[in-house]
C-alpha cells in the first residue's frame, strides 16, 4: 500500500469517506480511560527507568532556560503564555519517549541515546508537524500581548511581582482573565486535538503530516468525553510542574509522554 492509499485509508476510517469499516476502531471509551493510560506510561517509566528520567531532566533543563532567558532579556510578560504554549510543543518534544513504549511493547530495549535518534517512519513530515506546531505557540503569545494591550494600553509590563494583582485586583483584570481563558481555551483545544496523536502516529506509519493532523482531530472527536478527561488529567499535572517551579517536570513529563502512546494505541485504527 502506497503512501497515498494509506492516507485515503485512514480519513475513511475515521470520517466516513468510503465504505471501508474496521470493527477494532475504538469508540466511546470509559470516560476514564485515561487513568489506564496513566498506569501503563508509569509502567514503561519503571522500564528503565534511567532514560525516561534523563529525558525528563533534559526537558526541565531546557525549560529552565527557556524561562531564565525570558526574564534576562526583559520578556517576562510573555511568560504565562509560553508556559500555555509548551502544551503545543509538548507533543513534538515526546517523540523519545513515544519510542520508547514503541520498543517496550515489541519486546525490544532501547536506551536515552537511540530515543535521541528516532527516525520516524514519516520522515521529514513529523519535522513539518513540530513547525506548525510552533507556529501555534507563536500565534497564541502573539494573541496574548495583544490581549494584554487591548485592555491595559501600550503600557509597560508591571513585572511579575504585580502583574497578579493587576489581573485579580481590578475590573479590567478579571474581564482579560475571563476573554483570555475562553480564547487560551480554543488554542489549546485546537492544538491538543491535532497533535495528540498525531506526532505518535508520524512517528508509527508512512503518512504526511496534514492526514496525521487531521486523523488526529477526527480520533479525539470519536472518543469526546475521555479526551476531554484525559486533557484535564494532563492540564493538572501540568500544574503541579508549575507549582514544583518545574522540577515536577523531571518525572511528569516522562509519564505523560508514555502514557500518550498508550492513548495513541488504544484510539488510532490498526494499521493496514
Amino acid at each position: 500500500m502506497g503512501e497515498a492509499d494509506e492516507s485515503y485509508w485512514l480519513l475513511s476510517e475515521t470520517s466516513g469517506i468510503g465504505e471501508t469499516r474496521d470493527p477494532k476502531l475504538q469508540r466511546h471509551l470509559p470516560v476514564l480511560e485515561g487513568l489506564r493510560w496513566l498506569a501503563a506510561g508509569w509502567r514503561d517509566f519503571w522500564t528503565h527507568p534511567a532514560s525516561s528520567l534523563a529525558y525528563g531532566v533534559g526537558v526541565f533543563v531546557l525549560s529552565v532556560a527557556f524561562v531564565w532567558t525570558l526574564i534576562e532579556f526583559g520578556r517576562d510578560y510573555i511568560l504565562f503564555p509560553s508556559l500555555a504554549g509548551f502544551l503545543i510543543v509538548a507533543p513534538f518534544l515526546a517523540i523519545g519517549l513515544y519510542e520508547k513504549s514503541r520498543a517496550i511493547g515489541e519486546g525490544r530495549e532501547i536506551g536515552l541515546a537511540a530515543m535521541h535518534r528516532v527516525r520516524p517512519r514519516a520522515g521529514a513530515q513529523i519535522f513539518f508537524t513540530g513547525l506548525l506546531l510552533c507556529l501555534l505557540m507563536l500565534l497564541w503569545m502573539r494573541a496574548a500581548v495583544l490581549l494584554w494591550a487591548l485592555f491595559f494600553g501600550v503600557t509597560a509590563f508591571p513585572g511579575l511581582d504585580n502583574v497578579i494583582g493587576i489581573l485579580i485586583g481590578t475590573p479590567y483584570g478579571w474581564a482579560m482573565l475571563i476573554i483570555g481563558t475562553a480564547i487560551g481555551g480554543l488554542f489549546a483545544s485546537f492544538a491538543f486535538a491535532i497533535s495528540v496523536f498525531s506526532v505518535p502516529m508520524l512517528l508509527d506509519r508512512r503518512v504526511d503530516a496534514l492526514t496525521a493532523m487531521a486523523t488526529s482531530m477526527k480520533l479525539v472527536w470519536n472518543n469526546l468525553p475521555p479526551m476531554i478527561a484525559w486533557g484535564a488529567m494532563v492540564l493538572v499535572l501540568f500544574g503541579i510542574c508549575v507549582a514544583t517551579g518545574l522540577i515536577g517536570m523531571i518525572v511528569i513529563f516522562p509519564l505523560l509522554g508514555h502514557a500518550t502512546w498508550h492513548a495513541y494505541r488504544a484510539v488510532a485504527p490498526p494499521e493496514a
